[in-house]
Parts: structure tokens; C-alpha cells; sequence
């Protein structure tokens, strides 16, 4: 099957894309004391030069003391921070790509197996990480609020350092997914309740604070998940309607695109219909959606951390699913942290050339 469409141009607001592959965020921890290093800049460029048409950064964290579990994860916030991310952007455009921040705080968390601890306890809605598991601070009302402020400064340092886009973080249970979730959002305050729909209401603030920040004319993407890294099955809308209900209103809000995270982008989200999770977003919102999860490869990320090697795959499925129009754009992970050319191979149909992934990888910066 030809993948002649996934080359097509993308516009939507302040992005203009050649094509509809996005480098998906991936943590990769070599920024020492939170700062990017020329080598990450170098990273990102070669990923420009290999045709990808968005970068998404690893995740960047905000101007929180606890946002952060690991002294090498970026920050996006501090001068020296801020111009190595000026460096990064810069790289990529010179590459002709082009590029947003994933803005992140991370929320309460488990202890870094390093040993590093933030300066002071992680925050949470409640505390907790997980049913069981408390290891911070129930967040104040000031918290929140100072929170959301930290959102829209990181959201207007990225515009101002010339980025094309930004994507908020509310994933895979860090902060915002925790206050998304029932067993870790225990508040009963404007920002918890019983429903979904209640519980939405911190990333809400947030997404009207980066609009604010940024502009009309700014695009804002969004990730979520259904699935918790601690239960693959779980999902927070158990049907359409609850889908519905949590997303419309943030894209009411101010979101653009919605960025869909599920482990196996084809796996079909609801009973009845064969649609992924980015084609019930897109069918609910009417907004378009990135598709993501194990794309090109046998294996999935999670598998990865377990020692897992993954060989490619067909994307004849993937393509399937993109010419019914099920959803605008693909992020593609561990292909892109192995070789910074798949990209052009998939394009120019060198698929023999494609490599494999192997947990090696993780463990540095591949140029």
C-alpha cells in the first residue's frame, strides 16, 4: 500500500508542515541540571534532516520546585534553559523543520532510581500516584493556580524563542492525568468531583491560560491517554459519550490538536467499530488528531524498558486508517530515536533499510 498521502502538507494556525509525521515526545535525560546540551540540539536537527515534518520535544518541565523527578529531564524555564532551547530551535529550522516543546510537570511520582529528589515533595490533586501510593503534597488552591501560571509562561517562552506549536502534557498519569483520574484526584474543591466532566477543570484552566498567553493564531496541541503506565487496560471514558464530555470542552477551551496515546495504534478504543482512539477523538471533537502507539514496529514502548527488541512492520494498516480519514497526523517513537532517517527511507520506499529497535538505544543520543 502506497504511503504517498502521509506526505502531504499539514496547516493548521502557526504550523505548516510538509508532511504528516510527528517525532513522538520520548524522555531522554541528557540535559544535566535541566539544561540542553548542543548534543540534544544536534539530535533534533538530525531528525529535521531526515524529513520528519513536527518534532515533538521529550518532555520539558515547568517552572515548579517538584515538577521534575529527575535532574536530567529539561527544563523549560531559567535563562540557561531557555537558550539551549533557542540553540535547539534554531538547528531545526536551519534544517527545515519544525518543532514544539512538550510542557510537562510530572505531578506526584515514584523516587528516581538515581536517587535525585526535587528540593521539595511532588504535588499532586491528592497526593497520590496511584490507589495506595502517596508520595507528596495534596496541592492548595495557590498551588494550583501558581501551576497554571507556570503552564502559560513556559507556553509564551516557547513562542518567544520562535517554536511553531506547543503541546501540554496530560498523559500517562502525570499531574493533569491525575486530576483526570478518580483514584488519584480525591479533592472536593472546584477542581475534583464525581465526573470526568468535573474533574476536567484544572487542564481547562490551563489550556485558557496558554491561549492567552499565545494567541489566537498559535496552535496548541494536547496529549492524552486512556491507559495508566500502571494498568494498560484501564480507560478513563468508558464509551463515546464520556469521550465526548472530556475532550469537546478542552478543545472549547483552546486545544487544536488532539495528540492520542494507546499502545497499539490499532486496536479499536470501543466495542463496535474498529476506530482507535484518535478516530473516536477526531469523531467526537470534530478537531483534528495524531495517532500514535507502535508504529512501524513489532513491539511496544513499555516493552522496550523490559529489555524488548522490536523489528518493522508494515504500515499498510496504519495507511488504511489515514486514508478513511480517521486522523491527520502519525507520531512515530522508537523508529525515530534509532535512525533519524526513517522518515526519508519510508518516503523514498527504502523499507529494507529500516532498522529494528533494541533497549540499547534508549541509553544515548543516536546522530
Amino acid at each position: 500500500m502506497s504511503t504517498t498521502n502521509l506526505f502531504t502538507p499539514f496547516s493548521l494556525k502557526s504550523l505548516h508542515l510538509k508532511n504528516r509525521i510527528v517525532m513522538a515526545p520520548m524522555t531522554r535525560s541528557f540535559s544535566p541540571n535541566g539544561i540542553p546540551t548542543d548534543e540534544v540540539a544536534a539530535y533534533y536537527q538530525k531528525r529535521a534532516e531526515g524529513e520528519v515534518g513536527l518534532i515533538l520535544s521529550e518532555g520539558t518541565v515547568i517552572d515548579r520546585p517538584s515538577s521534575s523527578n529527575d535532574g536530567n529531564v529539561p527544563h523549560f524555564y531559567g535563562d540557561e534553559a531557555l537558550k539551549g532551547w533557542k540553540k535547539v530551535i534554531n538547528e531545526v529550522h536551519s534544517s527545515g523543520g519544525q518543532m514544539g516543546p512538550q510542557i510537562w510537570h510530572m505531578g506526584i511520582m515514584d523516587n528516581h532510581h538515581s536517587g535525585w529528589v526535587p528540593p521539595v515533595p511532588f504535588e499532586g490533586p491528592s497526593g497520590l500516584n496511584r490507589p495506595g501510593f502517596n508520595n507528596g503534597n495534596t496541592m492548595s488552591e495557590r498551588d494550583i493556580e501558581d501551576t497554571i501560571l507556570a503552564f502559560g509562561k513556559a507556553a509564551a517562552d516557547a513562542k518567544r524563542l520562535g517554536f511553531d506549536t506547543i503541546e501540554i502534557h496530560g498523559a500517562h498519569g502525570y499531574l493533569i492525568d491525575q486530576f483526570f483520574s478518580p483514584e488519584t484526584n480525591l479533592r472536593t474543591d472546584i477542581y475534583g468531583g464525581k465526573t470526568l466532566r468535573q474533574r476536567n477543570r484544572f487542564a481547562i484552566e490551563v489550556v485558557k491560560e496558554i491561549r492567552k498567553q499565545v494567541g489566537n493564531d498559535f496552535a496548541i496541541i494536547m496529549r492524552f491517554s486512556q491507559f495508566k503506565p500502571s494498568d494498560y487496560n484501564y480507560k478513563l471514558a468508558k464509551n463515546p459519550q464520556e469521550l465526548d464530555a472530556w475532550l469537546t470542552p478542552l478543545v472549547d477551551a483552546g486545544v487544536d490538536i488532539l495528540h492520542c496515546s494507546q499502545r497499539r495504534f490499532w486496536e479499536p478504543e470501543f466495542e463496535k467499530s474498529d476506530l482507535n482512539f484518535a478516530g473516536w477523538a477526531k469523531k467526537v471533537t470534530g478537531a483534528p488528531t495524531i495517532t500514535v502507539g507502535s508504529v512501524g514496529l513489532s513491539g511496544d514502548f513499555f516493552g522496550a524498558f523490559a529489555g524488548e527488541s522490536s523489528q518493522p512492520t508494515s504500515l499498510d494498516e496504519l495507511n488504511r486508517r489515514f486514508d478513511r480519514g480517521d486522523f491527520d497526523l502519525v507520531a512515530v517513537g522508537r523508529p525515530l530515536l534509532s535512525d533519524p532517517n526513517w522518515t526519508a527511507k519510508i518516503k523514498s520506499g527504502k523499507t529494507s533499510q529500516l532498522v529494528g529497535f533494541s533497549k540499547e538505544a534508549l541509553g544515548e543520543l543516536v546522530l
